[in-house]
Parts: structure tokens; C-alpha cells; sequence
């Protein structure tokens, strides 16, 4: 069975650094777009940044220039690197990714979500 496990959140203060990864399980023919998002308390999910399986990228504006969305599909990890990290930024974070079980056939998964704090 595919699953997409989220690791590396925590409680941050305000100006500082997490590294958020997503590891893939499972029988896994090949990862294709892998994303990130987050929830708010009280807020709808809303989407952070994308890689596509050819290396292009693209994040909302406002992570854009503070985070950086990569993949190593040797491992079959995606990163989100967080940077300058402000109280706005605390969510459960999600990953998500589309995912080929075997060839020819793509399905797309969610992780569980990993808490990020960003707090004095």
C-alpha cells in the first residue's frame, strides 16, 4: 500500500528554519508532481508550493522567497525547505503527491500532515 509520511515539524520561533520531508511507501512505479500544502486553525487547506517530476517549481506568493520545494527520487523524499519563518506560517502541513502504483496508471495521495509552530 502507497502512503506518503510527513516528518520534521515542530516549534520555531519567529525568523527561524524548519525542513519539512516526505517520504513515499509502498510499491511505487514512479513519483510524478509532488506538492505541499497547509491548514490553519479555522482555515480551508490551501496550497504552498509544487515540483513537478522534470524539475520545474512553483510556490504561492506567499512563501516565494522563503521556501524551497525539492525531491530526491532515489529516496523517494520531497523536502520543503523553510525559511524566515513568521506566526502566520503555523499549520499542519500536508503533502501531497501523484503517484504511479505500476505503469500507466497515476493516483494521488495525501500525506497525515505534520504541525509547524512558529512562536516566541
Amino acid at each position: 500500500q502507497v502512503q506518503l509520511v510527513e516528518s520534521g515539524g515542530g516549534l520555531v520561533q519567529p525568523g527561524g528554519s524548519l525542513r519539512l520531508s516526505c517520504a513515499a511507501s509502498g510499491s511505487i512505479f514512479s513519483m510524478n508532481t509532488m506538492a505541499w500544502y497547509r491548514q490553519a486553525p479555522g482555515k480551508m487547506r490551501e496550497w504552498v508550493a509544487r515540483l513537478t517530476s522534470g524539475g520545474s517549481t512553483d510556490y504561492a506568493e506567499f512563501v516565494k522567497g522563503r521556501f524551497t520545494i525539492s525531491r530526491d527520487d532515489a529516496k523517494r523524499t520531497v523536502y520543503l525547505q523553510m525559511n524566515s519563518l513568521k506566526p502566520e506560517d503555523t499549520a499542519v502541513y500536508y503533502c501531497n503527491g501523484d503517484l504511479a502504483p505500476r505503469a500507466g496508471r497515476l493516483i494521488n495521495y495525501w500525506g497525515q500532515g505534520t504541525q509547524v509552530t512558529v512562536s516566541s
